[in-house]
């Protein structure tokens, strides 16, 4: 018996299962997109978590540990502080303005703080969205092609189809409700996978006789750099540069809408103290073995074993662990695959009916008729996604790190000021918006600037100084 194919194929049949059971949970579209605002901190703790680390953490992450080597802890090191950072000073504050604004999206939220330019601040956050999530969703359906290939031997292409076909339909039918209970057995999988295989790799090691520095001692990435050094062997601004890179993950995180939706979705703002202990006790043990399963992986196998890099999680799980437990692991490689890309899907949908369709050109339609179109939007930019995963040839780091730098820069310092200032005015808003976007999109087509200096660094910045310096300038006009 295939015990592998067997935990995957029940692992499935429960995802699914939850879809059926949740879809009566929907009366209408607030329901759909923040399940009515009363998930409990269990539930929204490990829908955070889950949601945040995508296939990038299960594949992503030990497959650039495993190039890089680790250089690759000043990522992990930030993506925590990210972490610990917005949980403590955004989550509360977010939960709160929200409900007072009645704003269910995060361009409803921005929009509602001001009296004029709602319209445009609306429309621009709902096109920055629609284009990073693109490249994000995408990058999960490819995670999935990848793993099914390794363990099952599926092509990728297929395996693509059959992960988008699940993931379209679960979060169709239920919704946040379905996204979030899913999220809370897929976070508990991940956390788990993340623990198991790093251990087992260290036994194998020293069943072997293998030692993890003895191994590594003296090699290098293709670029030379040496892999057991913290600053790849680089001095100086060179080591600055790559310390910075790494650290600069941690701004990501107050840009994420469908990490920020999760805090408006809590039954009380005094919850909170709850999930951020569970988010953060979830966040430091599952980042350490991300890069444990790289490094051990470099130690075991060699550099250039692997043809793609990001295959490595799989591959060792088949190859180090008992058949069943193998199948539940690579399951937590699935689960963070789905848990990220269902979240993306809703918030996607949100925007196009909630900001743009109802707020922006303000239809005024039943209830019923707006879940139904929410579930529409669901399937095409499903499609979309699909479509862009098939073509596009990049790596699942590049292109979530892509998409994280500019929806961290666009909305993170927007928020951030919003909250904590509370002096923003609608120009501020809107020059903070295009500035993130902008210098996302061009410093990252600029090798040697993206190289000197991290486009997650320089477009965050940029915007913080551009929703401030345009704020004090236009106070009193907006005053007037």
């Amino acid at each position: 018996m295939n015990f592998i194919l067997l935990g995957f194929i029940l692992y499935m049949v429960m995802i699914l299962l939850i879809g059926f059971l949740t879809y009566k949970s929907n009366k209408d579209h607030n329901d759909f997109f923040v399940a009515g605002r009363r998930l409990n901190p269990w539930v929204v703790a490990f829908s955070e978590r889950a949601s945040g680390e995508s296939a990038w953490l299960l594949l992503g992450l030990p497959g650039a540990a495993y190039a890089l080597g680790f250089l690759e802890m000043w990522t992990a090191l930030g993506c925590v502080l990210g972490i610990i950072f917005y949980w403590f000073i955004i989550a509360k504050d977010l939960r709160d303005v929200s409900e007072e604004v009645d704003a269910i999206t995060l361009p409803t939220f921005f929009a509602a703080r001001h009296q004029k330019g709602q319209v445009v601040i609306r429309v621009l956050s709902t096109v920055i969205i629609i284009f990073f999530f693109i490249f994000y969703l995408s990058a999960q359906i490819n995670g999935a092609g990848k793993i099914l290939n390794v363990t099952f031997g599926i092509k990728e292409v297929q395996g693509m189809l059959l992960g988008a076909a699940v993931i379209i339909f679960y979060t169709m039918m239920g919704g946040f409700f379905a996204v979030a209970w899913t999220d809370l057995v897929q976070g508990i999988i991940m956390v788990g996978a993340l623990v198991i295989l790093p251990l087992a790799g260290f036994i194998e090691l020293a069943d072997s006789g293998i030692s993890l520095s003895g191994e590594m001692d003296g090699m290098t990435t293709a670029d030379g750099l040496s892999l057991f050094s913290l600053t790849g062997g680089k001095t100086g601004w060179a080591a600055a540069a790559l310390i910075i890179s790494g650290l600069s993950w941690a701004f990501g995180y107050m840009g994420q809408p469908h990490l920020l939706t999760r805090f408006m979705s809590i039954s009380s703002s005094a919850r909170i103290k709850v999930s951020r202990r569970i988010a953060i006790t979830w966040a430091i043990p599952a980042f350490t073995g991300a890069m444990l399963i790289g490094i051990v992986g470099v130690a075991m196998y060699g550099q250039g074993y692997f043809e793609d890099i990001e295959q490595i999680m799989p591959y060792m799980a088949k190859n180090l662990l008992p058949p069943w437990l193998a199948g539940i692991l690579i399951s937590g490689a699935i689960a963070a695959m789905m848990s990220t890309a269902d979240s993306q899907l809703l918030v996607i949908s949100s925007s196009v009916i909630e900001d743009f369709y109802h707020q922006t050109l303000g239809k005024q339609v039943t209830d019923r008729l707006m879940l139904q179109a929410s579930r529409v939007i669901t399937v095409v930019i499903g499609l979309v996604g699909l479509f862009i995963a098939i073509w596009s040839d990049k790596l699942i780091f590049a292109m979530v790190s892509y998409a994280w730098a500019g929806l961290g820069s666009s909305f993170g310092p927007l928020l951030l000021l919003m909250l904590k200032w509370k002096k923003v005015t609608w120009q501020g808003a809107i020059g903070g918006l295009v500035t993130g976007f902008l210098t996302t999109v061009v410093w990252s087509e600029i090798t040697v600037l993206d190289e000197a200096l991290s486009v997650r660094f320089v477009s965050f910045v940029m915007a913080f100084l551009v929703v401030w310096l345009v704020s004090v300038a236009t106070r009193n006009e907006t005053a007037r």
